[in-house]
């Protein structure tokens, strides 16, 4: 089974006591095959290296299952920690859910 987009969305702090649950969520998306799993980081308010860690892992484990993940939404504190760590170069970013669709060329369902 694969479907199109997977989106998921934490909230609050993305740190030390979040990235495993945040693991596991991207690990039982990945079992259904996204072709792309979007990371809607609107309502995280902080990010640590941690989270940094889990996002890393998460790139890793749907590209296992050759989708693409990106990420949106971002925070100033959140796109600083992506520039200052170089993560900016790695991840693709779009401003909102909306310019990812538009990008990629799909349609909300």
């Amino acid at each position: 089974m694969s479907s199109e987009v997977e989106i998921i969305k934490p909230s609050g702090r993305l740190d030390v006591t979040s990235a495993a649950k945040f693991r596991h969520e991207v690990t039982e998306l990945a079992a259904t095959k996204p072709r792309f799993l979007l990371v809607d980081l609107e309502n995280v308010s902080f990010m640590d290296s941690s989270g940094l860690g889990a996002l890393v892992s998460a790139l890793k484990t749907i590209r296992s299952v050759n989708g693409e993940l990106a990420v949106c939404s971002l925070s100033e504190q959140v796109k600083m920690l992506f520039d200052l760590t170089s993560m900016s170069k790695i991840f693709i970013i779009y401003a909102n859910q909306g310019e990812f669709y538009s990008k990629v060329g799909l349609s909300r369902s």
